[in-house]
């Protein structure tokens, strides 16, 4: 397998990402969901990363994280194949889900949290899933913006940065997105 191009440093904040194979689904009904939330925190966030922000899409996903640990590679090829395997088994399909393996681009500073934070809360309102990212179940915004409870310990690191849960929504909902700064942290979904 081909090394990969970005170095995955503890200490350092990645944007992970994914999509299905053939740009398909990777979640089927909301358990899915659920379920590639459970794994992901099992696999991943107890001993290997923190979760800043995230963003589950029916055919892709994103997570803003901080590494804890230098496994990261091994802990999410071990995620991915036990997920593929259950959702192959429940929807009686075969071969692989996703596309390949994992991107992660690294992340510096405040400023690209932020708007990469933004650009993660609104995908589902972007993909015209919803009309407001607080009305897709399956993402951070909701902890962000205090509308749910949430475990995220770290999402206050960009939080922080607007200040309270209103100006963050405010922040997101805005029109003054600069995407072009921040065009080399993200994909063509």
């Amino acid at each position: 397998m081909p090394r990969r191009k970005t170095d995955l440093i503890p200490g350092n904040y990645y944007h992970l990402y994914n999509r299905g194979n053939n740009r398909q689904n990777i979640f089927f009904e909301r358990d899915n969901y659920l379920f590639f939330l459970r794994q992901f925190r099992r696999y991943l966030v107890e001993q290997t990363l923190y979760v800043i922000a995230y963003c589950l899409m029916p055919n892709h996903y994103h997570f803003l994280v901080q590494l804890r640990k230098a496994d990261l590679s091994e802990k999410i090829g071990a995620f991915s194949i036990s997920y593929t395997k259950a959702i192959n088994r429940l929807h009686q399909r075969c071969g692989t889900l996703f596309q390949g393996r994992f991107q992660a681009i690294h992340v510096e500073g405040e400023e690209y949290w932020l708007n990469l934070s933004r650009y993660i809360h609104l995908n589902p309102v972007k993909a015209g899933l919803v009309k407001r990212p607080e009305d897709w179940e399956f993402s951070s915004y909701q902890e962000y913006t205090e509308l749910r409870q949430g475990t995220l310990p770290k999402f206050e690191a960009v939080r922080h940065l607007v200040g309270t849960a209103q100006e963050y929504r405010e922040f997101v909902e805005s029109n003054e997105t600069d995407l072009i700064k921040i065009q080399h942290l993200l994909f063509d979904e």
